[in-house]
């Protein structure tokens, strides 16, 4: 064998890895079960931060004032917005005072990011401090009407702590067809759903669409307050949480838990920009870029390295098992615009190595902040 056949094949063996283990942990995914007659007695407080969300937010906060769960309340921050979210706000207050209650905050403090800091805000009210369990929940995100029900009912069938649900996810734009779906399908490969209870294994799983988690644990592991620099604070709380010794659970959401995460091409560039500043290997981005584009390009590339029969397969195969996935998770049909998946590489590397340049100044860039990252 030549190094090129070694070289082709080396830079195929990991998708096909990958798909394989994507269908394995798929199928151990739990699903949430029916909405019992009776609910669960337990008071849930829904925090849900607010910065400029005025395309998403009214569907969103809709969802969740219909929820059938009948002790819920809902703590909304407005975080300094000024594109129509502080309006939107103001209405539904106004029409279900009962259910929600809206705080404005115009003001950052040093060391905070925008994000945690509304949070920690919200588990601050007098409603969040006598809730028996705390919901984050993105503003975008919508849930049908017996969504948090069927989840306290998983949760309180078996020792869970925090729970996390694994979202199905709206697109528009064509860069959202083509990279969402394979992104979704990324987060399930590094995430084990039979090991994320386990207590000695690494694993865990928090979600920005949705982790419930007990008052006692949360305030046991310190809260936002005790990491308010963490950019990816979803699953670095269920981390912290699981590490001191509560149990962690994911299972699915979708399709009755969905959200549109990001608009175009320039959103999503911008958010694996954010996301990927915040990893603590960050340094090793010139090392890893070339090698996973190698990777996401061979379909491009094996032809002629005298493979084309190897990336004829290995284009057709992801769609098919990754596209499999995402059709059970969001109920909706099979998109030819999945056949340009080796573009994911190529949008991706970009967001990492803007993240590079991010971290060389010292600065995390999100929403209209600057935060310098210490």
């Amino acid at each position: 064998m030549s190094w090129i056949d070694a070289a082709a094949w080396a830079a195929a063996a990991p998708p096909f890895a990958a798909l394989a283990l994507l269908r394995r942990h798929w199928a151990r995914l739990p699903a949430l079960p029916p909405a019992s007659e009776e609910p669960s007695s337990a008071s849930v407080c829904l925090c849900v931060p607010v910065r400029d969300e005025a395309r998403e937010l009214a569907a969103a906060l809709d969802s969740w004032l219909a929820q059938d769960h009948p002790h819920l309340r809902i703590m909304a921050v407005d975080d300094g917005s000024t594109d129509g979210s502080s309006a939107l706000l103001a209405e539904r207050e106004a029409a279900r005072p009962e259910r929600l209650r809206v705080i404005r905050n115009d003001h950052l403090p040093p060391g905070w990011l925008g994000k945690n800091h509304a949070l920690h805000l919200a588990v601050s009210q007098p409603e969040a401090h006598q809730a028996d369990w705390l919901l984050f929940a993105d503003a975008d995100v919508q849930a049908a009407p017996d969504l948090l029900r069927r989840a306290l009912a998983f949760a309180e069938a078996q020792p869970t702590d925090i729970l996390a649900l694994l979202p199905a996810v709206d697109v528009g734009s064509w860069a959202e067809r083509v990279i969402l779906p394979l992104a979704a399908c990324t987060f399930l490969l590094g995430v084990p759903p039979h090991r994320v209870p386990a207590p000695r294994h690494p694993a865990f799983c928090g979600i920005g669409a949705f982790t419930l988690v007990r008052r006692r644990a949360y305030d046991a592991v310190g809260g936002h307050a005790a990491a308010p620099m963490e950019a990816i604070d979803d699953m670095m709380l269920a981390r912290r949480v699981k590490r001191a010794g509560f149990v962690n659970r994911v299972a699915r959401g979708g399709p009755d838990l969905h959200l549109r995460m990001y608009h175009g091409l320039a959103d999503l560039v911008r958010a694996m920009r954010k996301n990927t500043a915040a990893l603590p290997i960050w340094w090793l981005i010139p090392a890893v870029l070339p090698p996973l584009l190698v990777v996401g390009l061979a379909p491009l590339w094996l032809p002629f390295a005298g493979h084309p029969v190897l990336a004829l397969v290995l284009w057709l195969l992801v769609p098919a098992l990754a596209g499999d996935v995402q059709q059970r998770m969001t109920h909706r049909p099979m998109d030819v615009l999945w056949a340009l998946w080796p573009l994911v590489s190529v949008v991706g590397a970009l967001g990492a190595a803007w993240a590079f340049l991010d971290r060389l100044r010292g600065v995390n860039h999100w929403r209209g902040r600057n935060v310098r990252i210490r």
